[in-house]
């Protein structure tokens, strides 16, 4: 301090070193605030149109429908070509009734006695009057001279004095795990069809007696799928005993299997098993966990065109996310005209032109988003942001994200394991979830054979009396998709 009370030179110049410092700290503490409200601005404009939210997590404001399937040049309805369901006359109708006209209906004559000139037909397809049908079964026993008795043995439908048969066990089955009704409602149908009144309590314990008989069906379908040259795989959470449990799914066109675990990560897909010595081409989410495994990876291009949605709706004036979403659409539609030419790939001069397309684009997004450098407020790596998260993905995953298109076997999207893993989450909406983790087991394993029955074009229904009866319906090979 100066003689006349002002600050000293040494003493400004340290003011300015700390108010220097100072501002350096508060500039800093701005741009995390900013990058702080930008993320949460962006997450408040996140839905399940432009990120894997599922719809039910819409909760601020309901998306219009926006589909990101682009036009295929296709009418609506059923396509030409395409089989139909209609009734048709049968040849040999169970019964036959004669409707014979007794008078003129122009001048009012009698007609008894007048020749029969031919008849219209008319076909009514219905159901008979349901009413449950018992059967009893007599076991007989004989004693041998040496004095043993012996007792006929019985059937295997017939587990007790009374006891309900096969067809109605594995119609109760069937509404449980296929239409997802929850046990109330189940008992009052079956009450209302078969006129005797069905318990909840038997009902509730059909999955539990229809389970054990599927273990050939599990170990069949887990075998066929580790053997099947593309399957998918998705993960999600389920409700069991109050606490979050992780359902893991593996699946083809042809086969589901399901797997119920505490955790979600490598220690409960080895449990599962179906990757171990998986030869084939597994399609998934890009979750880091399957990347562990030394496999063929092929990425889902829905997972893409979200976030690719998202990054043009949080970046308007800039044009590379709408560009690459159009030319993996380009890509998809060349794979599809390929396969309906009976072509073993995409033609040469169409791949290259799109595939460098695709390249442009990420290199132009890449350098439109520079990667941050700069250490996390709170130490650990620089974050980055979404679009940059998404680029580098499209970038260094460059083969697993056009695996579709440079091999025709593969889908453009994880579609089927999200199909396979959809109807576990409507039943978790209907019941809530699962008491114990023996019921939601055997509803899974029901599940499974219920999904799979299904996909191979059979009557899940007799296929559910199959396995009751100790006959359950197996894969015989392994599938082709």
């Amino acid at each position: 301090m100066t003689g006349d009370g002002r600050p000293s030179y040494d003493e400004l110049a340290a003011l300015v070193v700390a108010q220097a410092e100072t501002i350096t700290v508060l500039r800093a503490e701005v741009e995390r605030l900013t990058a702080r409200v930008g993320e949460l601005e962006r997450q408040l404009k996140t839905n399940s149109q432009n990120s894997s939210k599922p719809p039910s997590q819409d909760v601020y404001v309901k998306p219009a429908p926006k589909s990101l399937r682009r036009k295929t040049g296709r009418g609506p309805g059923k396509q030409p070509g395409t089989p139909g369901a209609n009734l048709r006359f049968v040849a040999d109708p169970d019964s036959v009734i004669n409707h014979v006209p007794v008078a003129c209906s122009g001048c009012g004559k009698g007609l008894r006695h007048r020749p029969d000139v031919g008849a219209l037909r008319r076909q009514v397809h219905d159901l008979p009057e349901i009413r449950l049908v018992v059967t009893e079964h007599r076991l007989h026993q004989r004693r041998c001279g040496c004095g043993a008795l012996t007792t006929a043995a019985a059937p295997a439908e017939a587990t007790g004095p009374a006891c309900y048969g096969p067809n109605l066990t594995a119609l109760a089955a069937y509404l449980l795990t296929y239409q997802h009704l929850p046990i109330a409602r189940a008992c009052a149908l079956l009450t209302e069809v078969t006129g005797m009144a069905v318990s909840t309590g038997w009902v509730s314990s059909v999955l539990g007696r229809i389970a054990p008989r599927l273990a050939s069906f599990t170990d069949a379908t887990q075998a066929a799928i580790a053997a099947a040259p593309v399957a998918h795989f998705d993960e999600t959470g389920l409700r069991v005993l109050g606490k979050n449990r992780w359902l893991h799914s593996a699946s083809t066109a042809w086969l589901t299997a399901y797997f119920l675990h505490e955790k979600r990560g490598r220690d409960a897909i080895d449990a599962f098993g179906i990757l171990d010595g998986f030869a084939g081409v597994a399609v998934h989410d890009g979750w880091h966990p399957y990347r562990t495994y030394d496999l063929t990876h092929a990425l889902c291009n829905a997972h893409h065109q979200r976030e690719l949605q998202a990054a043009a709706e949080a970046h308007p004036e800039r044009s590379w996310p709408e560009a690459l979403s159009a030319v993996l659409d380009e890509l998809n539609a060349a794979a599809h005209t390929a396969r309906d030419l009976d072509l073993d790939r995409i033609p040469e001069e169409v791949l290259t032109s799109l595939t460098s397309r695709y390249d442009t684009y990420v290199q132009a997004g890449l350098r439109l988003h520079p990667r941050n450098h700069r250490g996390h407020p709170q130490g650990g790596r620089p974050s980055q942001s979404p679009a940059r998260r998404l680029l580098d993905r499209l970038e260094k995953y460059r083969g697993d994200v056009l695996r579709f298109a440079f091999d025709l076997t593969v889908p453009f999207t994880n579609n089927q394991a999200e199909r396979d893993i959809r109807m576990t989450k409507t039943q978790l909406k209907v019941s809530g979830g699962w008491r114990t983790e023996h019921g939601a087991s055997t509803w899974l394993t029901v599940r499974s054979y219920v999904s799979t029955v299904g996909k191979n074009g059979l009557n899940v229904i007799t296929a559910l009396r199959d396995a009751i009866t100790g006959n359950p319906w197996l894969p015989t090979s392994p599938a082709t998709t």
